[in-house]
Parts: structure tokens; sequence; C-alpha cells
């Protein structure tokens, strides 16, 4: 039996980069996969190769998530699994930030993550238990300069989670998250060139640091994030909960 066997999973964010590669490996793995993006036509491409249901939510509007939510409900009874990895990034000074970024990456990293779970969890509940995987970064592990919105969204979700994780073990919600390192995705072309703007370096050499400087000698695919997260969701870590596993080459050590 394959490890997501009878599953029904939601994955935000799941049109393209990490988000794309966890909705094959959790199809792979026997699961039924809702792509939930607001990127309509690469959640289409996404669902369509894997055999899933596109569905378009916007995770920082409650409507649209409840919409999405009921869609996955309609099409196949219920939902098991929920994957928050709907995110953004953006790189500021101090004397740069403004209100309306600091409350995107707020809105999404952290209230997306927040409000789709919300919004999981009666569908969970009705089916006896569930599994929630939420994306963190080694960014929450630590504060780096110029991000201090991101790193402290992340650390935000690790909180969350362990919270989320407590709260519901009544209900045999596991909560979990990942904490990526450098992984190579379409997104590092816009991380690069912010840190090639604040850093005064050519386009492209950041990339080429963060890689070598990780200890396993690579920056990570998004399979090598995907498999873990296969993982959280099944019900081989059905002992485990309120963790965030580090998923980085060896970056950060806990």
């Amino acid at each position: 039996m394959k490890r997501l066997e009878g599953k029904v999973a939601i994955v935000t964010g799941g049109a393209r980069g990490i988000g794309s590669a966890i909705c094959e490996a959790f199809a792979a793995a026997g699961a039924k996969v809702a792509v939930a993006d607001l990127l309509e036509d690469d959640a289409e491409a996404t669902a369509k190769v894997i055999g899933g249901l596109a569905v378009k939510v916007d995770v920082t509007d409650l409507a649209s998530i409840a919409s999405g939510v009921a869609e996955v409900e309609a099409a196949w009874g219920g939902i098991d699994v929920l994957v928050n990895n709907a995110g953004v990034f953006n790189m500021a000074s101090l004397d740069k930030i403004t209100v309306e970024d600091y409350r995107r990456q707020y809105d999404i990293n952290v209230g997306g993550t927040i409000f789709a779970a919300q919004a999981v969890v009666p569908s969970m509940k009705r089916r006896g238990g569930g599994a929630i995987v939420n994306f963190a970064s080694q960014a929450g592990r630590r504060g780096e300069p110029n991000i201090a919105i991101y790193c402290s969204t992340k650390a935000a979700v690790i909180s969350v989670t362990q919270s989320l994780a407590l709260e519901l073990a009544k209900d045999n919600i596991r909560v979990n998250a990942i904490a990526p390192g450098v992984i190579d995705t379409p997104m590092w072309k816009h991380v690069d060139a912010q840190f090639a703007e604040y850093e005064n370096k050519p386009i492209g050499q950041k990339k080429r640091e963060v890689g070598e400087a990780v200890p396993l000698g690579r920056m990570g695919d998004p399979k090598d994030v995907a498999d873990p997260c296969v993982f959280l969701a099944s019900d081989e870590a059905r002992y485990i909960t309120a963790q965030t596993l580090n998923v980085d080459g060896g970056n950060w050590m806990s």
C-alpha cells in the first residue's frame, strides 16, 4: 500500500516550485491532491500532471479559503492532509520597511497558515484526525540582515505549529513544520536579485555562494523537501507532532 493511499490532501501554493513537487510526491504516494493557488494556469497544469484538482485560493481571503475547502470536500468528501506552503519573500533594510510589505508577508506567511488550518480542521475532525504540515524556513531559526520581516514570519510559523499541535492533539490531528534551507526554485531568481542589490554582488553570485556554503555542498532540490513532507503527512509519522524538521543540508543543527 502506498504511504498516502486513501488520503485527500490540499496544498496551498501548490502550483510551482516546492508546492508543485509536494503535489507530485503526494500523488505518487497515493493521495488525491488539490492544488490550491492564485496562479490558475500553473495550478491547472500541475493538477493535470498528477490527476488532481486545481482550486483557486487566496490565503489572505477567508472567503476564498472557505470556497476552496468546500470545493475539495464536494469533490472527495473531506480532507485528511493540509500543507501550508504558500509564502512570499522580500528584503528590506530597516529604513525601507513599509507597512504594506509588512502586512503582506504576515498576511500570507502567518495568516495564511492559521486561517487555512482553521478552515480545514473541521473536515479533519469529522474524519477522525489528520495531519497539517506548515512551511517555515531556516530563516525562522535565526535573524538575518535586511530580512527582519520574512525571518520573523517564519519564526512565527514555528510557534504557530507548536501551539496548534498542542491544541489539536486531542482531535488526533498532528501539526508539524518543515524548515527548508536554500532550495533551487524559480523564487530564487527574485531572492538572488534582491541580494545583488543589498550586497552589491553580480546576479547569480549569491546563489552560488549559498549553495557552496551548505555542508552537503549544494542547494536543495524541491524533491528533497517534498519527500520529507510525504513522511510527515503519512501514518509513519503517527507519533510526531509539534516538531519543525530542518531540511537544509546541515545548515542548522537542533
